[in-house]
């Protein structure tokens, strides 16, 4: 029930499971959550889950907020398994995945929203850790610039499809027919 006490160290996924709070492990290195996400953060992946709840739900897949976990493994029983977070929006269409300790393996699309305290880590470890686990859909949403870049796994790695604006209308890499006008996701009450 204890939380790290040595960041650096090397830590597993049953490590994990004992910490008391919100944590996420990628490559056996624990991120402290942020305790509570701003308004516009909020706002902006409840209008995303909207959008993608409405199209993925056609699809049969199941659309999830945070905190929801994702274990990237095969199976649950790997003691050396070291990946673990909580994206703001999993899309998920192998429901096979989906356990009630979270989706084990990788989900076809993943949405996270920059916050001054996540951004760096969803740029650069996340982003690495969800091309290398072959999550084939990947969004990254920045507030602050009132964009979404939109990256697609193919042959191995992820290719820069576009970086969509608020006038713009937002078009899915692997799901061209799933389109989200930004101006409603931007948009602030």
């Amino acid at each position: 029930m204890k939380t790290p006490e040595f960041p650096n160290q090397n830590y597993t996924y049953e490590d994990y499971l004992k910490w008391d709070g919100q944590w996420e492990l990628i490559d056996g290195v624990p991120y402290s959550m942020a305790p509570s996400p701003s308004f516009t953060h909020q706002y902006i992946v409840g209008e995303l889950y909207a959008a993608l709840r409405n199209y993925f739900q056609q699809q049969g897949c199941a659309v999830v907020i945070a905190p929801f976990d994702v274990i990237f493994t095969p199976n649950l029983d790997d003691k050396s398994l070291k990946n673990v977070v909580k994206p703001d929006i999993s899309v998920i269409c192998d429901r096979e995945k989906i356990t009630e300790k979270g989706c084990v393996g990788a989900p076809d699309l993943i949405v996270e929203v920059l916050s001054p305290s996540t951004a760096l880590k969803d740029r650069n470890e996340k982003y690495k850790l969800y091309q290398r686990f072959e999550v084939k859909e990947y969004w990254v949403v920045d507030p602050l610039h009132r964009t979404i870049e939109v990256y697609g796994w193919h042959n191995g790695v992820y290719e820069k499809r576009e970086v969509f604006g608020e006038q713009d209308v937002l078009v899915s890499f692997l799901h061209p027919d799933l389109k989200i006008c930004l101006k409603d996701v931007f948009q602030r009450l």
